[in-house]
């Protein structure tokens, strides 16, 4: 709870930071752009699914997690080097980015390590547990690709002085597809399942989705890093990976026994969908010869806004609004049973307030992504004003979800 709680402060503060400084998005890899990037990869999005995985893994695999001292001492790591590299990402000081770097780096081997004891105490290895273990490798490559990266541009690394852009690219696929994408596909196969009452369909193809996931992030990886063309390939394998994974969880969804979908597996699956238009993006962005022109950065920042934002983000407020009130009830209520008339977890929030947070988002998301492609700052700061007001609506919902918390309704 505490790392969801560190998370949502990040996303708020960088909600806010984007409406005070549109032209963020306008200036691609200036300092502000890199450290509101990390602020909310690090802060918002690392903070969140750390913390998620902590009490969804040993759910989702039927097994105990290894030490919850461990996960402490690992969230305390964890927020000193990501708050410490936003602000040396700030300031452009690659000196203190180093050191605050290694201190993150501390905090995610922790994290590695309690989740890989976690995962030898599964009694059955499934694609759920593939999907985990693959997504905490990739992690640790990217923050090791990090590492690399910033060595290499002080000057202690000079044959690992890659071109820039294309190096900082890589990074930032190697994390948003290989941890965050990996881990919301392999958990899903779980948390779909289990939120409308159904089951997989075909384990196969639900491992095959995994497997081509991070055979396709593999060579894209080293396809974008020395600029080769054949990076395509690699794209197209990568979504082919994502067509699997929604084929799956469309026949899922087909054979459901509960029918109506709740809010949460709404914003869920909305973020699913929009695979589709970052995918053909993706391809566009990977053609050979493809000229750089104005207009074809702006769809660079384009396509990672919609990928941090409307995919990963999204996807993560859905699953929140199913994993909070659980979270809350099962801690607070449980023990009341049959002894205390308790209230049900549709009653700890408003379902109009999720209606509202989901429309304004989506609106949000359109206006800016928009508002980006036509380099209007204006339209930038009126669509960052409509996701900040979502998140508002979001945070009022999370509010009277934690006040079953503070104050138990018997």
């Amino acid at each position: 709870l505490q790392c969801m709680v560190v998370g949502l402060l990040a996303l708020f503060t960088g909600a806010g930071w984007l409406v005070a400084r549109p032209d963020i998005l306008a200036i691609r890899y200036a300092s502000d752009a890199v450290a509101v990037t990390h602020l909310f990869a690090l802060g918002w999005l690392c903070s969140v699914v750390m913390g998620a995985m902590y009490q969804l893994v040993p759910v989702a695999l039927e097994t105990k997690l290894y030490s919850e001292r461990l996960a402490q001492w690992q969230f305390a790591f964890h927020v000193v080097g990501f708050i410490g590299m936003v602000l040396m990402f700030r300031i452009w000081s690659m000196k203190w980015l180093g050191y605050f770097g290694a201190v993150l780096t501390v905090g995610v081997a922790l994290f590695a390590y309690n989740i890989a004891r976690t995962l030898l105490r599964v009694p059955k290895w499934n694609v759920i547990a593939t999907g985990v273990t693959s997504a905490v490798v990739w992690l640790l490559l990217t923050i090791a690709a990090g590492l690399l990266l910033v060595a290499g541009q002080r000057g202690f690394a000079p044959a690992l002085r890659f071109n820039l852009i294309a190096a900082m690219n890589a990074h930032a696929h190697l994390g948003a597809i290989g941890f965050f994408t990996m881990l919301i596909a392999g958990v899903s196969y779980k948390l779909v399942p289990m939120f409308t009452l159904s089951e997989i369909q075909d384990h196969r193809r639900a491992t095959a989705s995994v497997v081509l996931l991070s055979v396709g992030l593999a060579g894209l990886f080293f396809g974008i890093l020395l600029q080769k063309p054949w990076k395509l390939f690699f794209a197209f394998i990568t979504i082919a990976a994502l067509a699997l994974h929604s084929w799956e969880l469309k026949a899922i969804l087909r054979t459901r026994k509960r029918r109506a979908l709740d809010w949460g597996i709404t914003y869920f699956l909305t973020a699913v969908a929009m695979l589709f238009p970052l995918s053909a993006i993706a391809l566009a962005l990977c053609w050979p010869g493809l000229p750089a022109t104005e207009f074809t950065r702006r769809l660079e920042i384009a396509y990672g806004f919609l990928g941090f934002i409307g995919f990963v983000s999204f996807a993560i407020l859905g699953m929140l609004y199913k994993i909070i009130p659980f979270l809350i009830w099962f801690g607070i209520y449980s023990k009341h049973i049959g002894r205390a008339q308790v209230p049900a977890l549709a009653a700890m929030y408003s379902a109009p307030l999720q209606a509202a947070g989901y429309w304004t988002f989506l609106a949000g998301l359109l206006v800016t992504t928009a508002a980006i492609l036509l380099a209007s700052i204006a339209s930038v700061r009126a669509g960052c004003g409509l996701l900040a007001l979502s998140l508002a609506i979001f945070a009022v919902n999370v509010g009277k979800i934690l006040s079953h918390y503070f104050r138990p309704k018997l």
